[in-house]
């Protein structure tokens, strides 16, 4: 293991108290998974197993009405920051191969929150897709101290690479671990969290790269769903940006199942198998109790690569529920380590204050998310209504999309226009969605169109 002694850009916290941690400190672990549907787990009724993610719902709080944006990076920026990515050029798409700028370093991250509040150890693993362009952008100068994982989305599960090139990282040197990308993310998290545990609370964010595409999944795991290598498998697409990558011969072609629902599945499962490897590790350890685990997809699934959103209507890329609506579960740690569904809105720019105040205290400095630790105790949050991004908001009642109204709250699948029967409402909500224009800022800006990645995908700091 290569450990860097580096300078992080400083960034002032406004938050003026401090504390040194102790070993009652909560420690911190939020998972995200990468385009898992509401009906990929068991507990919504999917026939994809998984018992490690049904577990953690039976001893935590349950979000019914949990929302992020409808792609990967916007969802990654809101939750490091707590801020609706619209601020910061980040609304509409996602980090992208040719991608020259990411998430500000001006912003206040999680990460650096923490760091200014006592926590020493602050560790990435898995998908970053914050940025990859310049050193500004790396994790390791975004809050973190440990990273272990590859940049961008949709890297291939066994060679690890995207393009062509090799994006697997520890820290910032490129990384030769061989495996399957979950497996390794899995290990590296529980020897991370065994390397520190002694040392004061920590912080992991593990965002594994399962179950987005490329359609990729282990033999044991494809077994489970009845794979037969006799079978002449079916035709399906390999996902990601297959027809434009350099190796596209080999990109994303091993670990193929007999059809896409199967592939799929056996993705979802060793997602689970590897939460539920943490788990075990921080009940072996006696750590569980005082772990406070978020767990999450940045958006919904997507039907042509097996994902499975029913009964919300639309996928990944809109803001139809099935876009933006996700599973989501939070155990909480001493009173708050209880079971309880929650019906009203939540979302990914809540977690960091959420987290913030469960650990420390509400952060002072302006956030667009909510800590919801009151309604974690009992009391119902304020009303208010939650931007979804490109003219759609919803609140505990209503949704307001593609310029149609809906009763959320009694028709989960969209499927009736109410806006001739709620006229007040309808402008109303018009008028709030118009008001968000205002925090419209930056854009995301690209190579030009005969660039291709540096090897390994090496940052370097003179690369801009």
């Amino acid at each position: 293991m290569i450990f860097l002694v580096i300078i992080l850009s400083c960034k002032e916290s406004p938050s003026t108290k401090s504390f040194q941690v102790s070993n009652e400190q909560p420690n911190i672990l939020v998972i995200v998974a990468d385009d898992l549907g509401w009906n990929d787990v068991s507990f919504h009724g999917s026939d994809i197993k998984t018992p490690s993610i049904d577990m953690l719902a039976t001893e935590s709080f349950v979000f019914n009405r949990f929302y992020t944006a409808p792609v990967c990076s916007p969802t990654r920026a809101g939750l490091m920051t707590g801020k609706y990515p619209n601020r910061f050029g980040m609304r509409y798409g996602v980090v992208s191969l040719p991608t020259k700028n990411g998430l500000p370093p001006e912003e206040i991250t999680f990460p650096e929150y923490l760091a200014n509040n006592g926590f020493k150890n602050r560790a990435a693993f898995g998908k970053w897709h914050l940025g990859h362009s310049n050193i500004k952008y790396h994790p390791l100068n975004q809050g973190f101290n440990y990273f272990y994982g590859h940049y961008n989305g949709a890297i291939d599960y066994f060679t690890h690479k995207r393009d062509a090139e090799l994006d697997w990282h520890k820290n910032f040197n490129t990384c030769y671990d061989k495996g399957y990308s979950t497996d390794l993310v899995e290990k590296d998290v529980i020897r991370y969290i065994d390397s520190v545990k002694a040392k004061g609370a920590f912080f992991t964010y593990v965002a594994f790269n399962a179950p987005h595409s490329p359609m990729q999944a282990k033999l044991e795991e494809l077994t489970q769903y009845g794979y037969n290598p006799n079978l002449k498998m079916e035709e399906f697409p390999v996902g990601g940006m297959a027809g434009a990558e350099r190796e596209k011969e080999i990109y994303g072609m091993e670990g193929r199942g007999n059809n896409l629902r199967q592939t799929f599945s056996g993705m979802v499962s060793s997602l689970d198998h590897s939460i539920g490897e943490i788990t075990k590790y921080l009940k072996r350890e006696g750590i569980y109790d005082n772990t406070i685990i978020w767990f999450l997809s940045d958006n919904g699934g997507v039907e042509y690569f097996g994902g499975n959103n029913k009964p919300l209507r639309g996928q990944k890329h809109t803001e139809w529920e099935g876009g933006v609506r996700v599973v989501s579960l939070l155990k909480g740690v001493g009173e708050l380590y209880k079971k309880e569904e929650i019906d009203q809105v939540v979302g990914y720019i809540d977690v960091f204050p959420t987290l913030a105040d469960m650990v420390s205290e509400i952060p002072k400095h302006q956030v667009d998310g909510i800590s919801i630790k009151s309604r974690l105790s009992g009391e119902p949050l304020r009303k208010r209504d939650f931007f979804l991004g490109n003219g759609a908001l919803v609140n505990d009642s209503f949704k307001f999309v593609q310029g149609e109204l809906f009763k959320i709250d009694e028709d989960m699948g969209e499927t009736k226009n109410v806006a001739c029967s709620y006229p007040e409402v309808f402008e109303s909500l018009k008028n709030v969605v118009d008001s968000f224009k205002t925090i419209e800022k930056g854009k995301y800006i690209r190579e030009p169109k005969d660039w291709i990645p540096p090897k390994n995908w090496k940052i370097k700091k003179e690369y801009e």
